[in-house]
């Protein structure tokens, strides 16, 4: 009985484990992505990187679901794990998408307000690293609570760049050029928006059990 109790709570350690691993490469992705921007001239290279990231991350979601179907007894509720990790990989997915519309757009110069608005997704997924770095405290530590409201911060600010980005990029005459970059805005946007949706999760989480 003490051996089977053992390698439930070691499969516990290991959706967690594989969790935080997911988080990180969220995090690796948007520094890459951030520096995509800052060098847009090497923007090939830095979409191949995200590229590997996002195979890497979608192998990492695979193995959290592969351990939830073969655990009896989770760190939280399953359907929640499997929301912040699929979330998680959400991320990945539209960063990995917007890398790719640079390259396949020709993009040759970094579109007004991309940098400072990957800037600031950066942060947030920081912001969603530490959350699951934590995970394993979440019944205990209701500070938590406080980063999950910081990144609801970030969206805000995320939001309000891109209506002023979109807003200027009407000011122009090029019908293309607004279809291409408005693309690009929106998926950066809606990268932002899943952090916000693994805040919820996790905040949702906290209050559940404090």
């Amino acid at each position: 009985m003490g051996q089977w109790l053992s390698w439930v709570k070691s499969n516990d350690r290991e959706i967690l484990t594989i969790l935080d691993n997911l988080a990180l490469k969220a995090k690796e992705t948007a520094e890459q992505l951030v520096q995509l921007f800052s060098n847009i001239e090497k923007s090939s290279e830095y979409q191949i990187k995200i590229k590997q990231l996002e195979r890497e991350a979608d192998e990492l979601t695979r193995s959290i679901f592969a351990e939830l179907n073969k655990t009896f007894i989770t760190p939280m509720d399953r359907e929640d794990i499997q929301r912040i990790a699929a979330k998680t990989d959400d991320v990945i997915d539209y960063m990995e998408g917007i890398a790719g519309r640079i390259k396949s757009y020709h993009v040759t110069s970094a579109p007004p307000y991309m940098l400072e608005i990957t800037k600031e997704l950066l942060n947030a997924i920081k912001e969603v690293e530490l959350l699951i770095s934590r995970l394993k405290d979440v019944k205990a530590d209701k500070s938590l609570v406080d980063h999950c409201r910081k990144i609801s911060d970030i969206e805000h600010t995320v939001d309000d760049l891109y209506r002023t980005a979109v807003g200027q990029l009407f000011e122009t005459n090029d019908a293309v050029n607004i279809i291409k970059l408005k693309d690009i805005y929106e998926a950066i946007e809606a990268a932002s928006d899943r952090c916000l949706d693994v805040a919820d999760v996790i905040e949702d989480v906290v209050l559940k059990y404090t």
